[in-house]
């Protein structure tokens, strides 16, 4: 009953998942990145080698790194990719490139997107239904829909890049919309699932700890306006933890890490996965500056080290290593080296006040997806050796906010416009310039007016011709006009030798890096303000 008004707003999405497929199938020639390499590798290795083989193979320098589950879905794909072309399969095969392999594992993405797919749609059915209006339910829907399958970003990171990120977004999303409905193992178990076939979103774990383990091992009662001081000051009395419920949580979570992990820890194994999984030797900074806080750091280490060039200071030949396009541990010639005890410490105290407030507000579950969205902001603006690609785990869920208010869809604005330019390094073949900027166009287009229409047409656009956004944020916007020509026309002009080839980089990242920081800032004064 509660499924029609939303399910009659989906009636759009068939068509949709078509064209999206067929977009993302244009692109089979487009430009892939060395990841086509890792993941033609990482079958090759689970297709020919037994299990206790698969964490120790280096034939190739892009050895297995991804959770076990990965790596059987890697082998599951390897029954299917033999009849495609069966030299893919071979280890010694390096950087083995044909049209049939190029095909399957291209097809491959865009077939694991019907999940995400399917996740979607299972949100916009269970979460979107608005009793007050159909109408809104199924524009909401569509946007929900169209905004992540068509996201730019997600685009050219899977489709062109070459990565399978679409269908583990949509394990996050299934666990989201499980935890929104109150099925509180339901979520735990497909997050869970997700955690160990990427590690990466273990950044927002401690939002899945600390909602899990107030509203689901506690439970609630109205008993504590009459307890304890202590009881009061903490948010829960141990009279209301249920053993039970923990006991459930802790089979759900143990039995998924027991199948996916269990194998390794029998054969004495657990400590070369692990090593293989969190390699801490890598360095601050990727080669490529993730567009956060600690590439402002770099960036002033940089001016401090020219400006003490200028007054005679010895600065020394360390600078280099942060623009050397290598990934390596990396030195400042200025400022202090930041160690991983440091951003970790960073992290934990940007995520601390929102987790605070959940613990706080149980039972809100509006609370919890912006939660996660600040969660995930904080670990990619502070976290240790981030990548550029890891800025769309804000992306996608912010996607899913954005229709809720107009801050959020302004908030939802700056960031995506930001995030998907900030990817742009990611293609740096002149071949795939028009492509990449038609998909940020197509995109920024799509999701601003789409937003502009969703929420009644009240903005008066103050941000010169954007919705939503003021008339600064705009003038900010806009600067990635110069930027880009700057970056692909202006610099081959003005750097004819050469000296400087990493500019175009270290400038869009840290120019995007003051974007995707002040869409957090707005995104956390949204969320401690709100009732």
């Amino acid at each position: 009953m509660v499924m029609e008004p939303c399910g009659t707003g989906t009636d759009l999405t068939i068509p949709i998942i078509f064209i999206s497929s067929l977009f993302k199938l244009m692109t089979l020639n487009a430009y892939h990145s060395t990841d086509f390499e890792v993941h033609r590798n990482w079958l090759a290795i689970t297709s020919n080698l037994q299990i206790s083989e698969w964490y120790y193979e280096k034939t190739s320098e892009w050895t297995l790194d991804y959770p076990p589950f990965f790596a059987w879905f890697e082998y599951v794909l390897s029954f299917l990719a033999v009849y495609f072309d069966p030299k893919m399969l071979v280890i010694e095969n390096l950087n083995y490139v044909s049209k049939k392999a190029v095909f399957f594992q291209r097809f491959s993405v865009v077939v694991c997107d019907l999940f995400l797919f399917y996740a979607l749609k299972r949100y916009c059915i269970l979460c979107l239904t608005r009793i007050e209006s159909v109408n809104k339910t199924k524009e909401e829907s569509l946007f929900v829909i169209l905004g992540v399958l068509m996201n730019a970003g997600l685009f050219m990171v899977d489709h062109i890049h070459f990565q399978y990120n679409g269908f583990l977004f949509g394990f996050l999303i299934l666990s989201i919309l499980e935890m929104k409905q109150g099925r509180f193992l339901h979520s735990a178990f497909w997050f869970t699932i997700l955690l160990n076939l990427k590690h990466i979103y273990v950044y927002v774990a401690p939002v899945y700890f600390v909602y899990l383990l107030r509203n689901f091992c506690f439970i609630q009662n109205n008993r504590l306006k009459s307890q304890s001081y202590i009881c009061s000051l903490i948010g829960v009395s141990l009279k209301d933890f249920s053993i039970k419920h923990l006991i459930q949580l802790g089979l759900v979570v143990l039995a998924i890490f027991g199948i996916s992990f269990g194998p390794f820890i029998y054969m004495g194994q657990i400590t070369q996965v692990l090593s293989r999984l969190f390699p801490v030797k890598r360095g601050l900074l990727h080669a490529y500056w993730a567009c956060n806080f600690w590439s402002l750091y770099s960036g002033l280490d940089k001016i401090a080290s020219i400006i003490g060039s200028y007054l005679g200071l010895n600065v020394g030949s360390r600078p280099a290593s942060l623009t050397g396009g290598l990934v390596t541990q990396q030195s400042f010639s200025m400022l202090p080296d930041i160690p991983l005890v440091v951003t970790f410490i960073f992290t934990v105290i940007a995520i601390l006040p929102c987790l605070i407030k959940i613990w706080f507000r149980p039972n809100e579950k509006n609370l919890f997806l912006p939660c996660l969205i600040l969660c995930a902001y904080a670990s990619f603006i502070f976290g240790y050796h981030v990548h550029e690609k890891a800025i769309l785990m804000v992306t996608i869920p912010m996607t899913l906010l954005s229709t809720k208010s107009e801050e959020y869809a302004r908030i939802f604005t700056i960031l995506s416009i930001t995030a998907n330019f900030s990817l742009f390094p990611l293609l740096y073949k002149e071949a795939e310039t028009p492509l990449k900027l038609s998909l940020f166009l197509f995109y920024t287009f799509l999701s601003t007016y789409c937003l502009y229409y969703f929420h009644g047409q009240k903005s008066t656009f103050p941000g010169l011709g954007i919705p939503f956004i003021k008339r600064y944020e705009a003038f900010y916007l806009y600067g990635y006009i110069p930027l880009f020509i700057y970056c692909n026309i202006g610099h081959n002009m003005i750097d004819r030798n050469g000296k400087l080839p990493f500019l175009p980089l270290m400038l869009t990242s840290l120019y995007c890096s003051i974007g995707v920081i002040w869409s957090w800032f707005l995104m956390y004064v949204k969320f401690i303000i709100e009732s």
